[in-house]
């Protein structure tokens, strides 16, 4: 009940800052913690009889440590270092009616993990699986039967043993913390092989017998909590905002013939695409500025820019624009567009401007 408590609270308190799950993306590192549930384990002999048992246990501590690498797809590989914890309170098998008293087991070693994170299948938890293998060492400590019959005392001895292990958890990342995520995870491992530990037999009657407990099945239930930190992770990507609309252009060259105050079929083109624009655009004024180029008297000049800016000023308006809300100004062979000597004809000189303010 106080893992169950401790899984919902922490959920609960995460909710607020949870991020929609990402796969894991390069180097990350986790820690985890809680209970581990060993089942009985069989004793398949002790000296002085032929009769095999069991050993039972309480419930106890697990802790794990990890570094991994993830794919950026979902799958990810780690290694992993354990510690699990359990105290032997019941024993079968020995001469009587028997049990155990100060006995305890403990376990450490290292596996070799790879995992799948389930990425999109859920908003903000992620689920994953996995499995691994590698190799325990089991540390028996003051283990021993006793009976009305006689004891049998098991020495204090480390065995390795070859591990397997397969996961089932799920992680749920922290919005505020790029990288951050709280994990809950199921872990079964179990020890292949037979271990065997120096015991001697002491009955009440007979001989002292020396040898070994043979023990096997060692399966255990962890239930962790824990946390995982991934470097390679970038922040919760945020939706671009939308590009500001492209402004219309507020100027516009319209071109003439030499000699000329005519609008050409591609001039009118333009003098209409500045018109439309115009009611795309805030604007207080449109300016109509003509020019010519220097060859020429410079007065005939002055009459013809004008000549010019009124013509386009009068497209304008033929095309929807205000009369009152533009401005012709002629400039003659001032202000060139491209420098020249006098008496030059330069067909860029030869212009309108349409400025819209």
């Amino acid at each position: 009940m106080k893992l169950r408590s401790a899984l919902v609270a922490a959920t609960v308190l995460a909710l607020p800052a949870a991020a929609n799950a990402q796969a894991v993306n390069g180097i990350y590192v986790g820690a985890g913690a809680g209970v581990n549930i060993m089942q009985q384990e069989t004793i398949k002999s002790i000296p002085g009889t032929t009769a095999g048992g069991k050993f039972g246990s309480t419930v106890g501590p697990a802790v794990v440590l990890s570094l991994g690498y993830g794919f950026g797809n979902g799958l990810r590989t780690e290694v992993e270092g354990s510690y699990r914890y359990n105290s032997l309170n019941s024993a079968s098998g020995f001469p009587g009616t028997n049990v155990t008293g100060g006995a305890r087991e403990q376990k450490m070693g290292a596996m070799v993990n790879v995992l799948y994170d389930f990425v999109g299948l859920s908003w903000g938890v992620q689920p994953y699986v996995g499995a691994g293998v590698g190799y325990q060492w089991v540390n028996l400590q003051n283990g021993y039967g006793a009976s009305s019959t006689g004891t049998t005392t098991i020495s204090s001895e480390t065995k390795g043993a070859f591990a397997y292990q397969v996961m089932l958890g799920a992680a749920l990342p922290i919005r505020s913390v790029p990288g951050l995520a709280l994990t809950a995870e199921y872990r079964f491992m179990g020890l292949a092989g037979d271990r065997s530990y120096s015991a001697v037999t002491r009955p009440r009657v007979g001989a002292v017998s020396t040898g070994s407990v043979t023990m096997n099945d060692n399966y255990n239930h962890s239930m962790l909590l824990g946390v995982r930190y991934n470097f390679g992770q970038a922040p919760m990507a945020v939706a671009a905002a939308p590009a500001p609309a492209a402004q219309a252009a507020r100027s516009y060259l319209v071109f003439f013939d030499w000699d000329k105050a005519t609008l050409t079929d591609r001039a009118r083109q333009i003098v209409k695409e500045a018109a439309d624009n115009s009611t795309k655009v805030q604007y207080t004024r449109i300016e109509v500025n003509g020019y010519t180029d220097t060859s020429g008297a410079k007065t005939y000049n002055q009459g013809l820019s004008v000549r010019r800016a009124q013509a386009v000023a009068a497209e304008l308006v033929k095309n929807g624009v205000p009369r009152n809300a533009i401005t012709a100004t002629g400039f003659g062979d001032t202000k060139l567009l491209v420098p020249t000597g006098p008496n030059t004809r330069e067909p860029q000189n030869r212009r309108v401007e349409i400025i819209i303010r």
